[in-house]
């Protein structure tokens, strides 16, 4: 049986980094003692940091990003297109699709994707939010980018249906070939919905 060779608190910190995405036990025991041997110019900061975050961080009520502002960052910038509102699943696809710099819109986070079998409905979604959002006068298009997953077609589906109402274009991301991928590492999902999505050359 495995021996603990350091005290509860150094226990504690190690079993609360194995948590994070990514770090398994092996890597949060490194990641902890990186963090100790580096206590001033690393453990100490990071502590401040982790506690003002958690003192400040809330979840703009418009969009569903996280910030330290609410509205968020996001929604308060002029510059965006307030035209197009695009949907995500999660703050962290918000934040891939801002890394990418292909677009500068509006955001709605959905919170998630309706899964039957997790027991996610409707209700659990920031659905009620996107409707008023998308009835918004300026609001002309709603960019559907959720995952190629099961549960995201199927979350996909439901909302175009709930904004069928609506005069709004519903569009969703395109499905295939990555830049710079070759065919024999794709699969054959990727495969196929690149020759159902293929465009004039």
């Amino acid at each position: 049986m495995a021996q603990h060779v350091a005290g509860p608190e150094i226990e504690r910190l190690i079993q609360l980094l194995a948590r994070l995405p990514g770090l398994g036990p092996r890597s949060a025991r490194r990641a902890a003692l990186h963090l100790i041997k580096k206590r001033e110019t690393l453990l100490n900061p990071l502590s401040d940091a982790m506690r003002i975050a958690n003192e400040r961080i809330v979840v703009c009520s418009s969009c569903g990003n996280v910030d330290t502002s609410d509205p968020c960052t996001v929604c308060r910038d002029a510059k965006r297109d307030p035209s197009i509102l695009v949907v995500v699943e999660d703050v962290s696809d918000l934040w891939a699709l801002e890394r990418s710099g292909a677009i500068n819109a509006r955001y709605h986070v959905l919170g998630g994707v309706l899964s039957p079998l997790d027991g996610v409905r409707p209700e659990h979604l920031n659905l009620e939010r996107l409707v008023a959002r998308a009835s918004e006068p300026d609001v002309a298009e709603i960019i559907l980018a959720l995952n190629a997953t099961v549960d995201g077609q199927t979350t996909a589906h439901y909302i175009t249906e709930l904004l069928a109402h609506l005069p709004v274009k519903v569009t969703k991301l395109a499905h295939g070939v990555p830049v710079g991928g070759e065919l024999d590492y794709l699969d054959e999902g990727t495969l196929s919905a690149a020759i159902r999505q293929r465009t004039s050359f």
